[in-house]
């Protein structure tokens, strides 16, 4: 990663309704803002940068760190919208280098995906972050948001919801967004990624918790949804119930985290509502 950030890109995006829809469903996600074209689920937007973050690996990090990573593990998100999406609309996004931390003998990769739409005003900003096992390097760009808060109860939620994976969720999500990963599908592919089971993709865990935060914290309303940011912590396997318990802070601010049967899956959640 040089030290002025480069970037790949453009990368049209287009948030229709039949897209909208079938999100929603692959998230079992009833709310009728989506089903009435009216809103856009504050995540979906992530999952169509899916692609374009892992084409965007191999032309922005330094091949010797490609060639010295074992894998790489989806660490962390953050999705900051500067209003609320529009069904329909057109995006024109990039992916910039962001970041380099080393963590132990691994290392922490951001890359950060603006998001403009067609009169070029910016619409959104993510920052991805990959963990890329079995290589390290020297620090370099700024550091990213500290989201985890020490004052939360964490055995008094203020509200928590849960919803059933399954299967057919893993299916649903692959197909909205094109992710085919074999450790989703079979026991092979999941211990070939050093897990016990197959698991769900760690985006569409993502989306089941901010399902939950508008459930709660927006009142049902996806477009109150104005920052969206947690830490992946293992993954959301199948056959299990994901709880996600949100904490009020203050001044339209929440923290949350997901518990898959009895482990974390999501940590350092955080929201900011407009």
């Amino acid at each position: 990663m040089a030290s002025e950030p480069q970037k790949t890109g453009p990368f049209s995006i287009t948030l229709d309704a039949e897209l909208i829809a079938r999100f929603a469903q692959a998230t079992s996600d009833p709310n009728p803002l989506y089903l009435e074209g009216a809103a856009v689920p504050p995540t979906l937007l992530s999952t169509m940068i899916y692609e374009p973050q892992a084409a965007s690996m191999s032309q922005l990090l330094d091949p010797a760190i490609l060639d010295g990573m074992v894998s790489g593990v989806h660490g962390q998100h953050e999705v900051l919208l500067h209003r609320p999406l529009v069904v329909g609309e057109e995006l024109t996004s990039w992916v910039e280098s962001y970041n380099l931390r080393p963590a132990r003998s691994n290392l922490r990769v951001t890359f950060r995906h603006p998001s403009y739409d067609a009169t070029g005003a910016l619409v959104a900003e993510q920052w991805w972050t990959t963990v890329l096992l079995g290589v390290t390097a020297e620090p370099e760009g700024p550091e990213l948001p500290d989201y985890s808060y020490a004052e939360v109860d964490r055995s008094a939620p203020w509200a928590s919801d849960s919803v059933r994976i399954d299967a057919d969720m893993v299916q649903r999500y692959a197909a909205v967004s094109n992710d085919y990963s074999e450790h989703h599908f079979t026991l092979e592919g999941a211990q070939r990624s050093g897990q016990a089971e197959p698991f769900l993709h760690g985006l569409c865990t993502m989306a089941l918790g901010a399902k939950a935060l508008v459930k709660t914290a927006a009142e049902n309303d996806p477009r109150r949804i104005q920052r969206f940011a947690v830490r992946f912590a293992a993954p959301a396997f199948l056959h299990r119930d994901l709880t996600t318990h949100v904490f009020a802070l203050s001044d339209g601010r929440f923290a949350f985290e997901g518990i898959s049967g009895e482990a974390p899956a999501l940590r350092n959640g955080y929201v900011e509502l407009f």
